[in-house]
């Protein structure tokens, strides 16, 4: 269970379209492990990211929300929130 997120212009964003792809999923899971529980950030990516979700699965089960609050063609943006109790 997540905390609702009250202002979204408040949450950190990460636009990964800049980003050496090799240096994207360390960063993401950094940002990840430095919330509070109930935060939540807004990733930006060029691609669906499916992989990183389901990496998120593997390595934080039961401890993230993910949201998508735009899906393509050109541009997604997934809220990734922690959960109480992670």
């Amino acid at each position: 269970m997540s905390h609702p997120i009250t202002n979204e212009s408040t949450i950190p964003v990460i636009d990964v379209r800049t980003i050496i792809p090799r240096e994207r999923h360390p960063l993401i899971f950094q940002t990840f492990d430095n919330l509070d529980e109930g935060q939540a950030f807004m990733l930006v990516n060029d691609h669906e990211p499916k992989p990183l979700y389901y990496q998120f699965l593997h390595e934080r089960e039961n401890q993230f929300s993910w949201e998508y609050l735009e899906e393509g063609p050109e541009t997604w943006q997934v809220r990734i929130g922690k959960c109480a109790g992670a």
